[in-house]
């Protein structure tokens, strides 16, 4: 994109370089912007690998350290897995009793893959995806941003079939690869030309100093609350800088050959929180300057493969996948239950930062105007059954919330597969009805504004969502 064709307001530029900029009222009609408030409409969709702690009833974890509340409708309470999550209460809502048909018989680690298009990528031999819930409403909200959407995962890459490091597929259902090194995804908030610009960023000279004389010209033409808006978000990316710096450490891990119980990994907790929020940042960044409408993050491959095993050491662990195997060892279920605390306070850390935020130009704020989903393909034990899905903002877009919806029939207490609970349980008989998950999608989609009569296998709709 030609820098020079663009407007004003939406760069700041320096030697070389040009940072993307929020919206500021001071350059637009303000009588006009009252009576017609920009109508922006964002996705984000965030996944887990190797299931949620569902421990049954009988088990003195149930009460504390099941992933899924307890209760129904508006009438439920978090268990300490998501109780960090509680402030945020009316503006989510909890799903369980859905899957995707075609791979219920499917090993839970093989189907990551499917998470947002529904297909039925099988549990071997010939592989066929279909185009994302992502790439579906990128389509539509591309076309008014620089980048149509932003793939991201901990991994990077595509990964291989039924071990996905992407979420997201395009319409021919090839994967798009993600991108993992957050000095690589800040770097697409800007448009670098000239000789010299990638070699200051890349010696990590902040950007910010190349900048900071358009800044100050830029300033004097701002209304006092845009001036306002516009150092806060210099900080925000000045802080970003500090946290992509901090990061490189993660991303230098060795990724083990051998028994990791051998290795000395020289890991903090601090990295891979450091690096966790560093992600979520660069998203709240793109989505803020208006670079992008559409984001996917997955937080690691199934079956413990790459780096994002080692998120775990967050909270005091050892190896992430290996959490979920552990269960029946004492404090088992706790030990799982205090990963998942943490993925979802980050969770909660983001949607927050956007429900702080006003919405740009538009009414309420971010969280308002943004659908966030949340969730896994696979449950417990390796089942691609009853998927943990959160759905959280959207309330401009027309999304109920404040509730938790059980759907199905025979499995209200999130017993796994009603009382299975080994690791092959995913091979077990299913005494249990569920609804599609591609339901849910294709009400996202209509809500987001895609006219569409089917998605995913499904052209039914939730009502109640």
């Amino acid at each position: 994109m030609n820098i020079s064709s663009l407007d004003r307001r939406k760069f700041l530029r320096g030697a070389g370089v040009a940072l993307a900029l929020p919206w500021f009222e001071s350059f637009t009609d303000l009588a006009s912007a009252a009576s017609k408030p920009v109508k922006r409409k964002r996705l984000a969709c965030f996944y887990l690998p190797d299931g949620v702690p569902m421990p049954l009833e009988k088990d003195p974890s149930f009460k504390d350290w099941s992933w899924f509340p307890h209760g129904k409708g508006k009438d439920f309470t978090f268990t300490k897995c998501m109780e960090t999550l509680e402030p945020l209460r009316d503006d989510l809502t909890v799903f369980s009793g859905l899957s995707h048909p075609a791979v219920r018989r499917v090993h839970g680690h093989a189907n990551a893959d499917q998470f947002l298009t529904g297909a039925d990528t099988g549990a071997d031999g010939d592989y066929q995806n279909s185009i994302s819930l992502d790439q579906v409403f990128a389509s539509h909200a591309g076309k008014h941003t620089r980048h149509a959407s932003l793939v991201l995962s901990t991994d990077g890459g595509t990964g291989s079939p039924r071990g996905a490091h992407t979420m997201s597929y395009n319409r021919n259902g090839k994967p798009i690869p993600a991108e993992h090194k957050p000095k690589r995804i800040f770097d697409m908030l800007f448009e670098k030309s000239g000789p010299d610009a990638a070699q200051r960023l890349a010696l990590s000279q902040s950007a910010l100093d190349d900048l900071m004389e358009d800044a100050r010209s830029l300033k004097r033409s701002l209304s006092k609350r845009d001036q306002e808006t516009l150092a806060e978000y210099l900080q925000s990316v000045r802080d970003t800088e500090v946290k992509i710096e901090r990061s490189k450490r993660w991303l230098n891990i060795p990724l083990p050959r051998v028994d990791v119980d051998h290795l000395k990994l020289d890991i903090t907790p601090e990295d891979p929180r450091t690096f966790l929020q560093t992600m979520y940042e660069l998203i709240y960044l793109a989505f803020k300057t208006d670079s992008t409408r559409v984001a996917t993050y997955q937080f690691g491959r199934e079956n413990g493969v790459g780096i994002s095993d080692y998120l775990a050491r967050a909270v005091g662990f050892k190896l992430t996948h290996q959490l979920s195997h552990e269960t029946k060892k004492p404090d088992g279920y706790k030990n799982f239950g205090k990963y998942c605390r943490f993925i979802n306070d980050e969770l909660g850390r983001f949607a927050t930062r956007l429900k702080e935020t006003p919405e740009p130009g538009g009414e309420g704020n971010m969280l308002d105007h943004t659908a966030l989903l949340f969730g896994s393909a696979s449950s417990a034990f390796h089942l691609s059954r009853n998927y943990p899905l959160l759905l959280i903002g959207g309330g401009k877009l027309g999304f109920k919330h404040g509730q938790y919806l059980k759907y199905g029939q025979g499995n209200e207490k999130n017993q796994s597969t009603s009382g299975i609970s080994s690791d092959s349980g995913w091979q077990g008989a299913m005494n249990y009805t569920e609804l599609p998950l591609s339901n849910l999608y294709l009400t996202m989609l209509h809500k987001l504004g895609v006219e569409t009569k089917s998605f995913g296998g499904s052209s039914e709709t939730l009502s109640e969502v």
